[in-house]
């Protein structure tokens, strides 16, 4: 008999894996991520796919951005994915081939393949996933999928994003086109834009924090130069005898 993993175990495994401390302010980031990874990982209707990668791999970038030391990113990220027993390998590879993509069409372009309704050379097993989504009644729905989806359109159009008529429209469509449930995809996403404001308003308090605190210190270190410098000149000079 199969033991379900806990969230326990997955905590466990990413602290074996990633060892170094990691900055207060993030810390909660990492581990709601790592919990809600871990929720959908041993969840029976859930299956893996390009959009929820590109969503994880979003989130994650979104919200990890200035952190320091910045080596400790890619670090962080794979013993996430390691805790739950995933490549992160494939997480940025599906990730950039499918936001790579994204980039390539029109809002319009990317809105109809969605729906299945223009297909695209070279990307014929992204349609097929696609088309599974839309058809799997047992499909699991969740916020970093909902995510993949925002930045799906971002990438496309990142003046569409912006306007909220034409955002909602299109949300609108793609729950149509994927049978996606377009309230809660909704509510999803106008959370993880506010959050994502939330974050670059903190990012910017702390680097003006920072700042003053450079300051502060060349500030010191100036003063004690000068102070040596004049206890130097104060100094009685030898003379010859």
């Amino acid at each position: 008999m199969n033991t379900v993993r806990t969230v326990s175990d997955t905590k466990r495994a990413f602290y074996s894996t990633h060892t170094r401390p990691i900055n207060t302010i993030y810390r909660r980031v990492v581990e709601e991520l790592m919990v809600e990874m871990h929720l959908l990982s041993v969840n029976a209707d859930f299956s893996y796919n390009p959009i929820y990668a590109l969503g994880v791999v979003t989130s994650y970038e979104r919200f990890m951005q200035g952190y320091q030391p910045e080596r400790d990113k890619d670090s962080i990220f794979q013993a996430l994915c390691q805790a739950i027993n995933t490549d992160p390998h494939q997480y940025r590879q599906d990730a950039e081939r499918l936001g790579s993509f994204a980039k390539s069409l029109s809002s319009q372009d990317l809105m109809q393949w969605l729906s299945s309704e223009k297909p695209i050379d070279g990307y014929s097993d992204l349609q097929e996933q696609i088309k599974q989504i839309a058809t799997n009644q047992k499909f699991k729905y969740s916020r970093l999928f909902a995510i993949g989806v925002f930045s799906l359109l971002e990438l496309s159009d990142p003046e569409l994003v912006k306007d909220e008529t034409k955002r909602v429209e299109a949300f609108k469509q793609i729950s149509s086109s994927l049978h996606l449930p377009e309230d809660k995809l909704n509510k999803d996403l106008e959370l993880y834009r506010a959050n994502v404001e939330k974050m670059n308003q903190a990012l910017i308090v702390m680097e003006d924090m920072l700042a003053a605190e450079r300051k502060k210190r060349q500030k010191k270190a100036d003063e004690q130069q000068a102070a040596l410098a004049a206890k130097s000149s104060d100094k009685p000079q030898d003379t010859a005898s």
